[in-house]
């Protein structure tokens, strides 16, 4: 009886350390600062998304969230730092989709594969585009800015975040459907292109409302058209590419989280539950909202399977309209 009584006593002591290890392990992450890489400069939507989710991210880890702006090379600079971090859960990628699942079809190389190299952590915000001008631009809505684009050609110019981006894609897509030519100036993000059309160095943009709309609000940009299929809360005035005949120019964006391929599953879990938790707030949820982007969370499964439709889809648009990052 003794005997019985030891065995099962030291049983439950080895079930008590393992419990007990386990339960350590699980608190070990984060125990540091966890780093989010945005692939573009600050100013953009994307950036506008990881500063969105990094302080209340940061009060539910106990941790601190870095932001880490890592511009350049159409995002493959900042996509290739995560892909080759060590795949702990330290360092992040806030994806931007255009970058994402737009790169792998218009460059021959990227240094980064969208599936392999990425582990998909959760959905965070979703946008469409808008059609921003430069103030004194001679044209108040879209059929003017067609109309002064075909009576003047090669005299406008677009901004984009980098060739092959998806404002680049977006542009040149409307220059197809309204028989326009506007030339082409790539910037290395959303930032430094806003504050060249508030400059007036460059006519037009076709970038998600978050980069845009205080300006718009302010008066020192028009808001000509947005691409969804109402108008959004935040700019009830400017109205949708389909009420200016464009019907079948529908576009939009999103931005996801990543970690790098081989990241535990357990910390995965963790970070998508937090941000669960985060994005149905809905103090964040009308910031977001207010900056014209919509939150939307998915469970990491679930964004693989979106990841991988979205990645077929742009590669059939993209050889449709024959772009490429060159």
């Amino acid at each position: 009886m003794q005997r019985r009584q030891w065995i099962m006593s030291a049983a439950g002591g080895v079930m008590a350390l393992v419990c007990g290890q386990a339960a350590v392990a699980q608190g070990k992450f984060p125990d540091r600062s966890i780093t989010i890489v945005v692939p573009s400069a600050p100013g953009g939507t994307t950036d506008f998304t990881a500063r969105l989710i990094a302080e209340p991210l940061s009060r539910a880890l106990g941790q601190p969230v870095v932001v880490d702006n890592k511009p350049g090379a159409s995002g493959n600079i900042g996509n290739q730092i995560v892909a080759k971090a060590k795949p702990d859960g330290y360092t992040l990628l806030l994806a931007y989709s255009g970058f994402q699942v737009g790169n792998p079809h218009l460059f021959k190389k990227t240094g980064w594969d969208p599936i392999k190299d990425f582990a998909p952590v959760s959905m965070l915000t979703r946008a469409p585009q808008m059609f921003a001008t430069r103030a004194n631009l001679p044209a108040n809505n879209m059929r003017e800015l067609i109309a002064f684009a075909k009576a003047n050609p090669d005299k406008l110019n677009y901004a984009s975040s980098g060739n092959g981006s998806i404002q680049h894609i977006a542009a040149e897509l409307f220059k197809q459907m309204t028989g326009t030519s506007i030339a082409h100036v790539p910037y290395k993000g959303a930032g430094p292109a806003v504050q060249d059309l508030l400059g007036g160095q460059v006519d037009l943009f076709i970038t998600t409302p978050a980069s845009v709309v205080q300006h718009i609000k302010a008066g020192k940009l028009k808001g000509l058209a947005v691409t969804s299929t109402t108008r959004l809360s935040s700019l009830p005035q400017v109205p949708t590419t389909r009420e200016v005949d464009l019907k079948d120019f529908t576009l939009d964006s999103w931005f996801a989280l990543y970690a790098p391929a081989g990241t535990p599953n357990e910390v995965i879990q963790l970070l998508n539950t937090e941000l669960a938790k985060i994005l149905a707030n809905p103090e964040l949820r009308k910031k977001a909202e207010d900056a014209g982007t919509l939150v939307e969370h998915m469970a990491p499964a679930q964004l693989g399977e979106y990841t991988r439709k979205e990645l077929a889809y742009w590669g059939r648009v993209i050889s449709e309209a024959k772009i490429t990052a060159d």
